[in-house]
């Protein structure tokens, strides 16, 4: 799961809408939410969703990177189940998902920049290709450069 505008997800309270007012030539204008390009806004998402999910990531079935959400099961059922469970905590967080990036029920996924599955770790050929494929130097300048 990609979760839609990570940073956007913040709401802001009361004294941090003050300080991040703008004026303009209208009037003033203020953020409601986490705008992007705040210095500690990665760290307040990371924090927030973290919150939200605290008992899932004590319990080692879920992963949470910047903004994707990783939900891991042994069995189909329990898979369904976890589900049910993340999705509760997203509704009832007023999160947003971001559905063209949803991947349901995958036995292999590609996540940075690996592709994991339930019996293996390995490293994504796409990423890896320009490296794997490089001709080794034939000159010392170009040895240098290497």
């Amino acid at each position: 799961m990609d979760s839609l505008k990570g940073l956007h997800q913040n709401v802001l309270t009361d004294n941090a809408k003050r300080l991040m007012r703008m004026i303009v030539h209208c009037g003033v204008n203020e953020y409601l939410r986490m705008p992007i390009g705040i210095k500690n806004a990665p760290s307040h998402y990371k924090r927030m969703i973290h919150t939200i999910f605290t008992e899932e990531l004590s319990e080692g079935w879920l992963m949470i990177y910047i903004y994707d959400i990783i939900v891991c099961s042994e069995t189909w059922e329990n898979h369904l189940k976890i589900l049910e469970r993340v999705l509760k905590q997203i509704v009832q967080a007023n999160m947003k998902i971001l559905l063209k990036k949803f991947h349901f029920a995958y036995c292999e996924l590609k996540a940075l920049g690996h592709v994991v599955s339930g019996l293996s770790l390995g490293i994504d050929k796409k990423n890896s290709s320009s490296t794997t494929e490089t001709n080794a130097p034939n000159h010392e300048r170009n040895e240098i450069i290497f």
